[in-house]
């Protein structure tokens, strides 16, 4: 029976999973943020919180209870120095674990601790308020923000479209009505009166050429009938 077996054994030894969680702690302060899996990840969780109280407190015995567990003094600056006032309005709930998927090889699930509001947190930025209070203080949910964001994009990107469907439609039109507009610049241009007087005359005098041609035949021929 497990009486007072609660957690994960994590598949080793009492003393290797204590000094297990000493190094996830020490990394998870010095750098924000680590990657192990989700197993680990879970159990992580409780000792670091303890930590974090303890820094909070920051005494003299708080101090020498935290320096019993966590192996660095970098992770022991920022633990009493930094988190402290970081978290002074939070009670609990100090990471985030994001699951990563699968590790080749043997298929752990893996997952990415962060420290939450910390520098290099992308989602901080993102996070609604604690309570229901701050909620209905704050007006707008960010989730209501992000969807306007969203539907003023969309509507963005329709209008883009739409007027570009109207140009593509009159484009043919334009290109339609260009051969008529060029029409009449190829046409030549009107002749003066002179001109058209002048090209009259040529006109008459080349009709009454072939009449006179005709009429001296006729005479000729008469004449040589006569004679014989």
């Amino acid at each position: 029976m497990r009486h007072l077996k609660s957690g994960r054994a994590l598949g080793v030894k009492p003393a290797h999973r204590r000094a297990i969680m000493r190094n996830l702690v020490t990394s998870v302060l010095e750098h924000q943020q680590i990657r192990t899996t989700v197993a680990r990840a879970k159990e992580l969780r409780k000792p670091l919180d303890k930590m974090i109280t303890l820094g909070k407190k920051g005494d003299l015995s708080a101090r020498r209870r935290a320096l019993r567990f966590v192996k660095s003094k970098q992770a022991m600056q920022v633990l009493f120095t930094e988190l402290p006032e970081r978290y002074k309005d939070r009670q609990g709930g100090y990471v985030r674990i994001l699951r990563l998927g699968t590790r080749k090889g043997d298929g752990a699930e893996m997952a990415l601790v962060q420290m939450v509001g910390a520098p290099n947190d992308a989602l901080a930025q993102a996070q609604q308020p604690a309570s229901r209070r701050r909620r209905r203080d704050q007006g707008k949910s960010v989730q209501e923000e992000v969807s306007e964001q969203v539907k003023g994009k969309g509507q963005a990107q329709g209008k883009q479209g739409e007027a570009e469907a109207a140009a593509a439609e009159e484009q043919p039109e334009q290109e339609a009505k260009a051969p008529e507009d060029q029409a009449p610049e190829t046409e030549a241009a009107p002749e003066s009166a002179e001109e058209a007087a002048a090209g009259q005359q040529d006109i008459e005098e080349s009709e009454d050429a072939p009449a006179t041609g005709v009429d001296e035949t006729a005479e000729s021929e008469k004449s040589g009938e006569k004679d014989k």
